[in-house]
């Protein structure tokens, strides 16, 4: 029985020091909260008497004990909540949050008044103390402070507006102060709890991430547009392009919004390193390994369980971001080194290094029997985990699998190009491949190899392709003509393995060019209008940067591409579409004959509808049309003006031919 009162003393005292190193609640609650906390603060001295006490407690008491701990570890909870929980989802659940404030309340209270104080062993100082404490509990309970009603409102009004409807600056002035989210730092950090807030609760997670994240979303776009001075990590709201395509400060500038699919949906930052996770949804990198570190195994936006914690690089969104940028003059983020230790040490055992070694010796033993096979057994290993591709790289391979890129087997080729592709996945690796002069080798299977060869040979080129100064080098190295010889007669999946390599080479200015000569341009409008429409979308997004080169909007235009285009804009995906008028935007670029004949096509219709219903992008591309059409349709009626105003006037003007010369003439 003493064991059992040591033990629950212990808990009692151990559940009021963890409350009590709760600090720094949110704004909106802290009143109430530091209250609570303080008042339970209050009862250590007698916990601390009772467990000094040779007495045993009363069975009655040691029940109301009990029911007293179980109502501080409710309180704990509660209080966490009110220290580490989503400010916004503070104010808009104050209802439900105050009802629980209030059970808690009552649960504290109720075990406070079952206790014996008279039976305990316990100083009178102590028990004056804890009688004070209680008298503020029963004079607590029921009693509603008052809330800020303005600012539970405005949340109210944001949540259930759209996320595309128009908001007062001075509502969101007003959240940005009273929520104390004037910074990235607190914005990051509401978002993650807004994640975690959301994930605890049983009511429809989806929706209400949607819902709020929009809100938070709207909160940061205002602070960082009107106070571009803030701490935030990327600058890249405040940066222009210069006459020379520079990055320079302008603290008037107002930056393009960055579109929803570009931003991490815990921190709403342009993404970084986008990776994916096992349920197909992408967060920045750092953003999703603190979740997963945080002890979460579900997925932050859809709270689907996570199957695997693996994070897969989307290299793809990647690559649209930097054109995104690109387009809107803003420097491409840069991938942040790891602060992590590197992971570049495989935790494979003795015999599994043994038979790495094994395989090894089998590449260099000039049998091509014994080189298919060992080729063949790396490219499995290295596409069945990470481990496999790291020790792979540590016991030397790639060297040597580059080394085999130029034997007249067509199957060790096929074996050595597909193991470099899956080794190229770990991000450590890209720069070894490189190093070992792979590119050449590359390009060579992708000219000659077999198909699966040259499929895999245009994979490995865009996952190197990944990293900034690879582009230069593969870009030098002749591998845009085949790229685009496999984009023309490849199968389903080379044509999509072709296109997404160039489009990544292709964010590089001086791979245009190559791109445009080596005739990309008809072999992507012919993938336009082929049956089935399974390329479109990769040859939109190619042309669309193709399109700001002066070589590609000539080679678009001759390729009477005009129809096509507005046909898209009509009836295409939002990305399609976005693209599609990014293109007729470049080619109706000082030429009326284009912008005519879009006219003539009716594209006035789909784009009055893309300018209020598109994507971001979509709707600036299509007001840009609009503009310049409208310009076009004024010059028109003016000249045409001028022309009936001359036509009239020249019969006045005109002399009637007299008779007498005619005779003249005649004679």
């Amino acid at each position: 029985m003493e064991e059992e009162k040591g033990t629950l003393v212990e808990e009692l005292i151990d559940a009021v020091n963890e409350i009590a190193s709760i600090t720094d609640y949110r704004c909106t609650v802290k009143k109430q909260y530091c209250n609570l906390a303080r008042r339970l603060k209050l009862l250590i001295p007698m916990f601390e008497e009772i467990r000094e006490s040779k007495e045993p407690i009363p069975e009655d008491t040691a029940k109301a004990l009990v029911s007293l701990k179980d109502a501080l570890f409710s309180a704990k909870e509660l209080l966490r909540f009110g220290s580490e929980g989503s400010k916004i989802y503070l104010v808009l659940e104050r209802e439900q949050l105050m009802h629980k404030f209030h059970e808690v309340t009552a649960q504290l209270e109720q075990a406070l008044s079952g206790i014996s104080y008279q039976n305990l062993d316990i100083s009178d100082e102590v028990k004056e103390q804890v009688e004070l404490v209680l008298a503020q509990f029963r004079r607590a309970k029921g009693r509603v402070d008052t809330s800020d009603d303005e600012l539970y409102e405005d949340l109210v009004s944001l949540y259930d507006k759209s996320s595309d409807s128009a908001t007062d600056p001075a509502v969101l002035k007003r959240l940005a102060e009273k929520l104390q989210l004037m910074g990235i730092a607190e914005l990051t950090q509401e978002s993650l709890a807004l994640h975690e807030m959301v994930s605890a609760t049983g009511g429809d997670p989806e929706e209400s991430i949607e819902k709020m994240s929009n809100l938070l979303k709207k909160i940061k776009d205002y602070v960082q547009t009107e106070y571009p001075d803030m701490d935030a990590p990327a600058r890249e709201k405040n940066y222009h392009p210069n006459t020379r395509g520079q990055a320079t400060l302008d603290g008037n500038h107002k930056a393009p919004v960055i579109p929803d699919d570009f931003r991490c949906p815990i921190s709403l930052e342009l993404m970084k390193d986008p990776v994916i996770v096992s349920t197909g949804q992408t967060y920045e990198r750092s953003c999703i390994e603190k979740w997963l570190e945080a002890g979460h195994r579900t997925c932050p936006k859809t709270q689907q369980a996570l199957t695997s914690t693996a994070l897969t690089p989307n290299y793809v969104l990647r690559s649209l971001i930097a054109q995104w940028c690109e387009t809107n003059g803003i420097e491409p983020p840069k991938r942040p080194s790891s602060s992590r230790p590197s992971k570049m040490t495989s935790a494979w055992s003795p015999a599994e290094r043994a038979k790495i070694e094994t395989l090894l010796q089998k590449l260099t033993s000039g049998n091509p029997e014994d080189q298919r096979s060992a080729a063949g057994e790396i490219r499995l290993l290295a596409k069945r985990n990470a481990d496999n591709r790291v020790a792979i790289a540590e016991a030397g391979a790639i060297p040597l699998l580059v080394g085999l890129l130029s034997t007249p087997d067509s199957r060790i080729q096929e074996h050595a190009v597909t193991a470099l592709l899956n080794l190229s996945i770990c991000e450590d690796n890209k720069g070894s491949i490189i190093s070992s002069g792979a590119v050449p080798g590359i390009v060579q299977v992708l000219k000659k190899g077999s198909m699966e060869a040259r499929e895999n040979a245009a994979a490995t080129l865009f996952s190197l392709s990944v990293v900034d100064e690879n582009k230069v080098t593969i870009g030098a190295s002749g591998a845009i003509p085949p790229l685009v010889t496999l984009l023309g007669e490849g199968t389903q999946r080379g044509k999509k393995d072709a296109a997404t390599a160039l489009f990544n080479l292709c964010i590089y200015l001086g791979n245009k060019g190559k791109a445009i000569r080596a005739g990309v341009v008809p072999t992507l409008m012919r993938l336009l209008t082929e049956p089935g429409g399974g390329m479109v979308d990769e040859a939109l997004a190619i042309l669309a940067i193709l399109a700001s080169h002066p070589e590609g909007k000539t080679a678009i235009g001759a390729a009477e591409a005009v129809p096509v285009l507005v046909d898209v804009i009509g009836n295409g995906s939002p990305r399609n579409k976005e693209n599609a008028a990014a293109v007729l935007v470049h080619l109706c670029s000082g030429d009326q004959q284009h912008l005519a004949e879009a006219q003539e096509l009716g594209v006035m219709g789909p784009l009055v509808d893309m300018a209020q219903n598109g994507t971001d992008r979509g709707k600036r591309k299509a007001a840009q049309l609009l503009e310049r059409m409208s310009r076009f349709n004024e010059q028109q009626k003016l000249a045409q003006a001028q022309a009936e105003a001359q036509s009239q006037s020249q019969p006045q003007t005109q002399q009637p031919r007299p008779s007498s010369t005619a005779n003249a003439v005649d004679s």
